[in-house]
């Protein structure tokens, strides 16, 4: 049902960085486990991810470099966070949008704030924060991970926020849980309890759970060149 209603209200959101992503110039990465390159990618080493990823938005002349939801990642095993009794989770349930710490954030539509947390551990969120929507009596969530620490000054929880408002910026690597500066955008339907997290990335055994409960959040982007 909310997918339905994201879909037909897309032109109702605001653009979540400020400009219009389904006009943009937009690399589309694959960083799945089929690219051997990304499946190479050493999370500790920032100057070849910032050379991949960065390296090729500047050969394509790209403003933003986006995807990942539902993509396998191989990369996710280097870091404790996502280690758990049935292994290594890979699967991830956001869109990444890669560009500059600072990168402002804005909220796609009217919210409140309904929670937030510094996941300061080694590629883990660093400064998150969780929104809560209601559209069409639906109440639905939007995550923001690898934001920047002053991100979560002057908040408090049911802090109401306006459509268009910037509450956030990227954050550098050095607080946002050690990435190369990028949101990491996330829909829920169900919070399961969480507060200012939720895991982002899920064990493949539970990607049907965790893929229904966090749908695909370009239903809110509009990024044409990630349309299905």
């Amino acid at each position: 049902m909310l997918r339905e209603i994201l879909k037909n209200q897309q032109a109702a959101f605001a653009p979540v960085l400020g400009f219009d992503l389904s006009a943009a110039k937009c690399l589309v990465l694959d960083l799945s486990i089929n690219n051997p390159i990304a499946k190479n990618l050493d999370l500790h080493d920032l100057a070849a991810m910032e050379a991949y990823i960065f390296g090729r938005m500047k050969t394509q002349d790209a403003r933003v470099a986006v995807g990942g939801y539902g993509e396998n990642r191989a990369f996710y095993a280097q870091s404790s966070v996502f280690q758990g009794e049935m292994g290594a989770r890979s699967i991830h349930l956001g869109i990444d949008l890669w560009m500059a710490a600072g990168t402002p954030v804005f909220a796609p539509y009217a919210a409140k704030v309904h929670s937030f947390k510094d996941n300061a551990h080694f590629g883990d969120y660093g400064p998150t924060i969780i929104l809560e929507h209601q559209l069409e009596n639906h109440i639905f969530y939007t995550l923001y991970g690898h934001l920047s620490r002053a991100s979560l000054n002057d908040l408090y929880e049911g802090k109401i926020l306006d459509k268009g408002q910037k509450f956030a910026e990227f954050g550098e690597p050095e607080v946002n849980g050690g990435w190369l500066p990028h949101l990491h955008f996330q829909v829920l339907t169900d919070l399961l309890g969480n507060h200012g997290d939720f895991i982002g990335v899920a064990h493949w055994q539970e990607q049907e759970y965790y893929l229904k409960i966090c749908p695909d959040p370009n239903l809110i982007l509009g990024i044409k060149a990630l349309e299905k």
